[in-house]
């Protein structure tokens, strides 16, 4: 457990060093896209995990993109700036594609908390 809060508290602070460093480097916009990316991309993954209209076989990979999301262990380590949480995302991304390959788009943007650009960036297309 020691292990695990240990690299949870790594991963964290190497995420607020990139949000600081985009911030500091004059990218706003893009420092608060960060900031804010993993915990929209839990609480859309959360909201489709409780839908009814998500099929059986599309929660689970949802559930294993949570697991992804809060692992410690990662292909990239966080603490890599820039490129440490980018697995994440390209993780994020793609279980979002095939999300939207089997789920309304309506019902994910339903869920969607942050901002839709940033929606339609992760997935690469227009949704809903």
């Amino acid at each position: 457990m020691r292990t695990l809060l240990f690299g949870l508290a790594i991963a964290a602070a190497a995420w607020l060093v990139a949000i600081g460093a985009m911030f500091l480097l004059g990218r706003r916009s893009a420092a608060r896209e960060l900031a804010t990316l993993i915990p929209n991309v839990l609480l859309l993954f959360r909201g489709l995990l409780r839908d009814p209209r998500v099929p059986r076989r599309t929660k689970w990979l949802v559930g294993f993109g949570v697991a992804w999301l809060v692992s410690p262990i990662d292909l990239v380590p966080e603490f890599v700036p820039v490129v440490g949480p980018l697995d994440d995302a390209i993780v994020a991304a793609l279980i979002l594609r095939a999300v939207l390959r089997r789920t309304d788009g309506a019902v994910v943007a339903e869920h969607w908390r942050g901002d839709p650009a940033t929606l339609s960036k992760l997935v690469g297309r227009r949704h809903g």
